[in-house]
This record gives C-alpha cells, structure tokens and sequence, in this order.
C-alpha cells in the first residue's frame, strides 16, 4: 500500500493443501494457534506454512482507499501509450515468465495443478495482442468531420475496490487488476480464508510492472480482512467510485442495491448455470469431453457446464460417454499431475440437491457419494464427491428440478433429454429453455448443421459468451473470460472486460483550422 509493506502485527496464516488434507484437524489447530500467537512458525516443520498475510486494521483499509484516489488523479493524465499500451506488453511478458510461479501458488492452495494451469491460460489470453488490438480500439477512436477532431474515447470512474472469491481469489485479482489500465487506481481484498496468492502475486508480480511503468504510488493496495466491514467501508467512502464483487447471488444483489444507492458502479461476478445443448448430428465424443469439464475442481467454479439438453435421438450414446469421463476422474494432491477434483467441505447441499432430482423422476447414472482421497466410498467423513450424472427426462418440468433451475457448485450434472418432437420445434424449445435460464454466464451447442448454428446463435440473447463446437471453459482471446446477464451479472450485467466496464464513454470535439495539422493526442 502507497508503494510499501504494512505490518499490523496480526498474521493470517495459510497451510498448505497438502497438510490440510493429510489431517485437517490438525492443521486448523495449528492455523488458529499461529494466528494467536501461542505457537512460533519457527516451531512448524518446513513446508506446512504456505505463507502468511498482515491483517489490515481499519485505519489500513482507509488509508488504502486515500491512496488510490491521490494516486488515480496522476495516473489517469498519463498517455495511453503508457498506461495501456506498456501495461499489456508488460502484463504478457510478466505471465509468461512467471506463470509456473503463479501455477505453483493455486496449488499451494488447494487447485489442482490441471485446473491451475487452465487458469492462468485465461491470464494469457487477455494478453494477447488481438485482445489488446481490441480494448485499445474501445479505449480512444478520432474522426475528422469537417473542421471538427471528434474523439470518442473512454476516461476512467476513479477508484475502484475489488473483492475477489473464496475459491479463484489469485486469477480474479489478476483479472480485477486490469482496470488499472484504463486510468484507474484498485483497492484489492485478499481473503482471510486465501490471501496468499492474492498478496503474493500483485506484490510481487504486478507491482513491479508499476514501478517500470513509473506509475504513482498508490495506485495498486492490497488489504486483507473480512468481507461485511470492508464492504461496508468502501460503500461509505465518497472516494470509492465502483466496485467489484465476486461472490454469491443473494450477498451480490443486495450490493449491487447499496452501490446503486452510494452513487457508486456495481460490477457483479456472480454465479453460473451454464447450459450446454447437443444436437442430433453433433461430434458426441466432443461433447462428452466438453460436459465432464462439469467435473472440474469438483464443480466448483462459475464457468463450467452445469446442465445439458441433448436430442433424445443421442441420448444414450452421449450420457455413455459422459458416465466413461465422470468415472475416469480420481481424486489426489493439488500438485500431482492428472489431478482435476477438489475437496467439497460441505456434502450437504449436493445430497439434497441429489434427493431433490431423484423425488422428481431423475435417474442417477453414475456417481452419488462422497469419497476419500483414495477413492473409497465414504459418505460420512470423506473430502471429495464422486462426480455424478444424472438422466432428466422430459425438457417441459425439468427447471422444476433444482440442480437444473439452480447453480450447483459441486459435482452434479443433470442431462435433460427433452420429449420426442419435429426437429423445428425442439430447436425452437431448447432456444427458449437456454434464453429462460434465470442465470447469463456461459452458454455452448454441439451440432454440425449450419443452419442450426444460425438459428441458435441468432435467438440466444442471454449470456456473456456463446460458444460453438468447442470446450465450454476454453479462453480465446479477445473473447471476454467472465460477465454475464441475469442472476450472473445482475441488472447491469453482460460479458465482462475490466478495463472498458470500469471505464466511462466521453466525446471531444475540437474545432482546428484548416492550416492546423492535426496532432495525435494519444
């Protein structure tokens, strides 16, 4: 914060992955016993402690938010050749060089190393020149319209205060960060659950970019503390401009209500439940491989796929083929290779989910239980879930079951087959079902028929990215990675781009002479 190190004298301590699963009542003794003191980490065997992260004080997040709003009024006034241009080139070559680095953190902290590596390809695409060709196209076009220079042009909101998830806290900082290009100053909320990778990759990855940069002090803090005060905080500041949240649908909505009461930009991460439809003629092995990204980290993130509605002509062969994926799939350490599930602390809400489907006439295909990290069956104490696939016949009630209508943030895929019906009126129905989903992230369909592609991709309205023949949670640039419409971005929600939605639209118009050579400003 303002460009050093603050000690409160109050340290949250984050264990590794791998101890916590190896007896995890020990390691929450010992998290607690550190964090009070009673225990010195000089006393923890070697590679327990995966780091540990200052508690921020009141005072801290304050003069936190102070600090961004001095250091956004210097940064804003400089060039887009600096702020956006050396920004990207700088950002990419950053990740690259330290993406092991970056991978190596997700899984201290519990992501398995397949996972991790996808996520920071998300990173990489961002930074790819075509997207940055693109953003920098938003961010300034000049037309000569007779003795006019008209500018359209985006200035930056100011402040903006980011608080990311619980489960993707270090790619979702990093992706928070980008709105520091557009001329704004971020205040970054480093979980108490995983601050770790948060603190560690903006202090030490992304603030020397600053300093190359020559960028004020300030303008990039990192605070750690508990979400409620520090919200509360950030709402009550008039030097806050907008902010960006991560989180659940309920804690979203109501802030995204309180923001619009302070004056301020709500900016909403919410949930996903991304519908995947699969027509008749579609490559069913694709697919297949596409829906067990289902499965991915255990179910728990917002981007995957979380139903489909298949032609009941492919039915059968396509759940096959998903069941073969959902039962290749092991649980293990973080950090071994081939590794894609994560522990689920709670089993709860997926065995009612579960019971709810299957009250209401689903079949369970594979899966139902939960396991240890060896693989055996244990409903009672085991960290992991099968992953599980469930068969809902009849596309007409099937929101009347909640692993459908709802998000599901573990590993349970419901697989609509939809009543028998003219090819027409199917497609037409599917459209309806995908654009009816109360949810707006992420949308897929497999098929190979052009006009069906057409047709779906004409009528799909809802969602922040549609994608076609492809994997469900694949980045490309410059296709956004996050956003979305309905209970995923709330009122103001749609495909997501940091930079452009922390950002505002202005015009200029300068009138010139017609001796007067036309400068470039930018």
């Amino acid at each position: 914060m303002r460009g050093k190190d603050i000690e409160s004298g109050r340290w949250v301590y984050v264990l590794s992955a791998r101890s916590v699963l190896e007896d995890s009542f020990a390691s929450l003794t010992l998290k607690r016993r550190l964090e009070a003191g009673r225990v010195s980490p000089a006393e923890v065997p070697e590679g327990v402690i995966a780091g540990r992260v200052a508690l921020a004080d009141e005072a801290t997040v304050q003069d936190a938010v102070q600090a961004a709003a001095e250091a956004t009024k210097i940064w804003r006034a400089a060039p887009l050749s600096v702020r956006f241009d050396g920004w990207m080139e700088l950002l990419r070559t950053t990740i690259d060089e330290h993406q092991d680095e970056l991978v190596r953190l997700l899984t201290l902290e519990g992501h398995p190393l397949e996972l991790a590596k996808w996520e920071i390809s998300g990173m990489r695409e961002l930074t790819r020149p075509e997207s940055a060709a693109y953003l920098r196209g938003q961010m300034h076009q000049e037309f000569i319209v007779d003795n006019r220079r008209n500018i359209v042009r985006r200035q930056p909101d100011g402040v903006v205060c980011i608080t990311p998830p619980a489960n993707a806290p270090l790619v979702s900082a990093l992706l928070g960060s980008m709105c520091i290009p557009g001329g704004n100053a971020a205040v970054v909320r480093a979980p108490r659950t995983a601050p770790y990778g948060v603190t560690y990759a903006l202090r030490h990855i992304i603030a020397p970019i600053l300093d190359q940069l020559g960028a004020p002090p300030g303008l990039l803090n990192v605070v750690c503390g508990n979400p409620a005060p520090m919200l509360d905080a950030w709402i009550e500041s008039p030097l806050v401009d907008d902010i960006l949240f991560f989180g659940d649908v309920p804690n979203g909505l109501k802030l995204e209500r309180r923001c619009v009461e302070a004056g301020k930009k709500p900016i909403l991460e919410l949930a996903g439940n991304d519908p995947v439809v699969v027509w008749k003629d579609a490559d069913l092995d694709g697919a297949a491989d596409a829906l067990a990204e289902s499965f991915y980290g255990s179910g728990q993130l917002c981007m995957i796929p979380n139903q489909a509605i298949v032609h009941p002509e492919v039915a059968d062969a396509l759940i096959e083929r998903v069941a073969e994926r959902a039962q290749r799939l092991r649980p293990g350490y973080p950090d071994q290779e081939n590794v894609l599930l994560s522990p689920v602390l709670r089993h709860d809400k997926f065995h009612d989910f579960l019971a709810d489907a299957v009250d209401k006439g689903a079949t369970v295909v594979t899966g139902g239980h939960g396991m240890q990290l060896d693989g055996t069956v244990d409903d009672s104490s085991g960290f992991f879930l099968q992953p599980t696939v469930l068969r809902v016949d009849g596309l007409k009630d099937a929101r009347e079951v909640r692993a459908v209508k709802e998000e599901t943030f573990f590993p349970l895929l419901p697989i609509v087959v939809p009543e028998p019906a003219d090819d027409e009126e199917l497609l037409d129905a599917c459209v309806e079902f995908v654009n009816s989903n109360e949810y707006g992230l992420r949308n897929s369909l497999w098929t190979r028929d052009e006009e069906v592609i057409d047709r779906f991709v004409a009528h799909t309205v809802t969602g922040g990215l549609l994608k076609v023949n492809d994997s469900h949670i694949a980045f490309t640039a410059p296709l956004p990675s996050h956003g979305g419409t309905g209970l995923t971005g709330g009122a103001f929600g749609e495909a997501n781009y940091p930079v452009l939605r922390t950002t505002h639209i202005q015009g200029v118009s300068v009138v010139v002479k017609e001796e007067d050579s036309v400068a470039d400003a930018r």
